[in-house]
């Protein structure tokens, strides 16, 4: 008698989505027009900049940063600052 032959299941690559490199500007609500590049590796610096106002921001970073998470930094020293200016001017 002979044997019956076993299914393989066959395991479909997953796809990984490439993260945006492209934001929105917080101070001129310009739409694609911050460009942020973690390109200095080597010196663990991270930039991001708005085309449109021209407002920069750097930071340092780790092998492991991607430039959503230079953005977000951004974004969160900026929300500090005008709460800080918030506070003072009440």
């Amino acid at each position: 008698m002979a044997r019956r032959r076993s299914k393989r299941v066959v395991k479909k690559p997953v796809r990984v989505e490439k993260l945006d490199t492209v934001f929105t500007c917080p101070f001129c609500n310009h739409p694609n027009a911050v460009v942020v590049s973690a390109s200095d590796r080597k010196l663990f610096v991270g930039e991001a900049g708005c085309r449109a106002c021209k407002a920069s921001f750097s930071t340092s970073t780790t092998p492991l940063t991607e430039p959503i998470d230079i953005y977000t930094e951004w974004i969160d020293e900026w929300l500090g600052l005008t709460k800080v200016e918030d506070a003072v001017k009440s």
